[in-house]
Formats: structure tokens, C-alpha cells, sequence
């Protein structure tokens, strides 16, 4: 198949849309198939990419200051032309999206949307004042329901967003297709300790520490101030014990004034962002991960985290159905009390080992290639 992959954020940007892409595009290429992706321009990506056509863009306020690509591209109108696409796969509900909708109805495409991002979970980035937020998720779930219902089919992550775009009333199929991950890339094993005691010092860890792990975009969805209200106990009973935040976002500089009003920033480590290609050896310095997001559609760190081996101690959501089983390889939590006691248990607990394998049990079924297999089912099924 000839597949066109259209979406506002790619490699080397760090989320969790760009790493999805990205992924399908080298798996489909790997199982036969020709895939070309329309995205945005970005200063740092590479140059000379092979079937990446990317359209000017500006770097937008809303959902977490993302590029979005400017409209209709004549120009790559008719490169579109040549290609002889079998199918158009949209992966955002903006300017690249919109444009890949109009050249499958041009050119008489079948289409296929994955829906990644809650938008009213977003809503914050353009109207801060609460009472006249409430107007513009309103509009977030009208322009979803009216995205999706123009497109021949719909794929999600989770049953979780499958469920909230029902309620959407989105009448167009749902597919529910569990973004896979390059499950090697986050094996511990992979990395020698030399390399792990490198990454360590260059954080500000000695190498004796418990490490409470955070991996990605700081910003206010993500509800990481909650988590720095709740350990404040924790931390000063295990004076071992460092929170650790690989990222970066908005919300930093309020969370540190956070952790010094909560007087715990000494344990606090704001590491910034780091490399998309050296993500993995990060993972590899943690022995728990933590999350209190309500905004995952399905928590692709989650699964990082466990295939690095992590327990995962997150806030209870209905994305992580199936994926973080309490008492097994993590806990999930609704109160301090909860979340404390979940760190207890798999930092300090008899079993820290047991949570550690089965957590890389639970990741195996998330695999690049099963998502891979599944997508391209989809695809067959749109086209026949």
C-alpha cells in the first residue's frame, strides 16, 4: 500500500503523537509498504529525510504550544497527485489534518483518524479565566464530534476514548488500536551500568538514592502539583528518596515555587528535557514511576516505564484498564494515603523484584510490531 501519514507534530519533537508516528511509519515501511508523512517544519529536524514532505508552521499557543502547519498546500497538492495514495491516515484534528481530509476528498482516498488528544483537557492554554473556559470545551467537543464524524473511520488507544467520543456522539466506526512501543529501547539491560552512573551524576544523583520517576511535558494537565503536595511524609521518612522529573513545560517554574512552599524542594530534581534518542537511559535511573494525569488517552510513559522495568504508582484512570494491575506491577491511587502507601510497597517493600518483572510482563503486549499488524488491518478493512 501506498499510505499517507498527516499529522502537526513528528520527529524529533518529543509526545506522544510524534513518537507514534514516527513508529508507524518505520513499521508499516518494514511489513512492505510505502509511507509518507506531511507534517510540520521544525528547526532541528534532520535533513535530507526519506518520504517526509513537511509545510511551513507556527508555533501554536494551544495544546501545550505545539507547531501546527499552515492550510492548503497547492504545491503539495499535486507531489500528492503523484504519489497515487491508497489511503490518508490523519493524526490531528488542525491545519495538516484538515488539509489531508480535503486532498481524500479530492482525490477520492479513503481516510482513517486517530484521535490522540483530549482537547478539553487543553483548554487552559487559550482561556485562562475558568467561567469563559467552560465555553470553549463546549466548542472542543463539538469540533471533535464534527472532525470525526467527516472521516471514513476512527482509531483510539484505549476503551477509555472510545467511550468519551460516544458521548461526543460520534457515529462514525471506532477502532480501539493500543499504541505499540519500541519495547527495546527501554530495556534496562540495554544500558551498562557505566552509562547508567553517568546519567545518575549528571542529574545530581550519587548513586545511593531511591529514585521517584517522572518522565514528561510538564505542564498543568499532567497535575503534577499534586504529587508534589502528597510526598512531603514520604520524603522525610526516606531520606534516600528523590523525586525526579525528566522534562520540560509551562508549569516548572510554579512547581518550583511549589516544592520550596511545601519545603521539599532539596529532594526535588528538575532535570529539563532531554533527547528523544536517549529517553530510554532515563528510565533506566528510576525504581518507581509516577503520574497523577487525568488527560492520557491511553499513557504511553506508563508503558515505558514498564518496559524498563518500573512499577508505576499513578492516580486511578480508565486508561490504564488492563495495563497497571494494583498490587501486581504498581498501584493505582485516589488519596495521599494510597499513594503512599503504594511508593512503600514497591520501594521498600519484600517484593520490589516481583513488581520490577511484572511490570515487564504487562508492557509485552504493546509491542511496535502487534501495533503495527493492527493498524494495517484496519487500513484493509477501510479499503475493501
Amino acid at each position: 500500500m501506498r499510505i499517507g501519514l498527516f499529522t502537526d507534530t513528528y520527529y524529533p519533537e518529543i509526545n506522544g503523537v510524534a513518537a507514534s508516528v514516527f513508529l508507524l511509519k518505520q513499521e508499516l515501511e518494514k511489513r512492505g509498504h510505502e509511507v509518507y508523512v506531511f507534517t510540520t517544519t521544525l528547526p532541528e529536524a534532520p535533513k535530507n529525510e526519506e518520504r517526509v514532505f513537511r509545510v511551513p508552521s507556527l508555533r501554536c499557543k494551544f495544546i501545550s504550544e505545539r507547531r501546527v502547519g499552515m492550510f492548503y498546500q497547492h504545491k503539495l497538492d499535486s507531489i500528492i497527485r503523484s504519489l497515487h495514495l491508497d489511503i490518508i491516515h490523519t493524526h490531528t484534528e488542525f491545519p495538516l489534518g484538515i488539509f489531508g481530509r480535503i486532498v481524500a476528498r479530492e482525490h477520492k482516498i479513503p481516510t482513517i483518524h486517530t484521535y490522540h488528544t483530549i482537547y478539553e483537557d487543553y483548554t487552559h492554554y487559550i482561556m485562562p479565566i475558568h467561567i469563559l473556559e467552560k465555553g470553549v470545551k463546549v466548542f472542543a467537543r463539538r469540533y471533535t464530534k464534527f472532525f470525526c464524524n467527516r472521516g471514513g473511520h476512527v482509531i483510539v488507544p484505549t476503551d477509555k476514548v472510545k467511550h468519551l467520543l460516544e458521548r461526543y456522539q460520534v457515529t462514525t466506526q471506532i477502532s480501539v488500536v493500543p499504541t505499540g512501543i519500541d519495547l527495546s529501547k527501554f530495556e534496562r539491560d540495554r544500558f551498562g551500568e557505566e552509562l547508567i552512573s553517568e546519567k545518575r551524576a549528571e542529574v545530581g544523583l550519587d548513586g545511593t538514592e531511591k529514585v521517584i520517576l517522572y518522565v514528561g511535558r510538564i505542564a498543568q494537565e499532567k497535575n503534577i502539583g499534586e504529587l508534589i503536595k502528597m510526598l512531603p511524609p514520604f520524603l522525610e521518612k526516606h531520606r534516600d528518596a528523590k523525586f525526579l522529573l525528566v522534562g520540560d513545560g509551562p508549569a516548572t517554574e510554579g512547581l518550583k515555587r511549589l516544592a520550596e512552599e511545601e519545603r521539599i524542594s532539596g529532594d526535588l530534581i528538575f532535570a529539563g528535557a532531554k533527547p528523544w534518542d536517549e529517553i530510554g537511559a532515563y528510565y533506566a535511573i528510576g525504581d518507581v514511576f509516577v503520574s497523577a494525569s487525568q488527560s492520557e488517552t491511553q499513557g504511553l510513559t506508563y508503558i515505558e516505564a514498564m518496559a524498563a522495568g518500573l512499577p508505576v504508582v499513578a492516580k486511578r484512570d480508565d486508561c490504564l484498564h488492563n495495563v497497571l494491575r494494583s498490587g501486581e506491577n504498581g498501584f493505582a491511587f485516589e488519596s495521599q494515603d494510597e499513594f503512599l502507601s503504594g511508593l512503600e510497597h514497591v520501594l521498600y517493600g519484600e517484593d520490589t523484584e516481583l513488581y520490577r518483572e511484572n511490570a515487564k510482563k504487562a508492557a509485552r503486549p504493546y509491542s511496535k510490531e502487534a501495533f503495527a499488524e493492527q493498524i494495517e488491518k484496519v487500513y484493509r478493512d477501510t479499503m475493501s
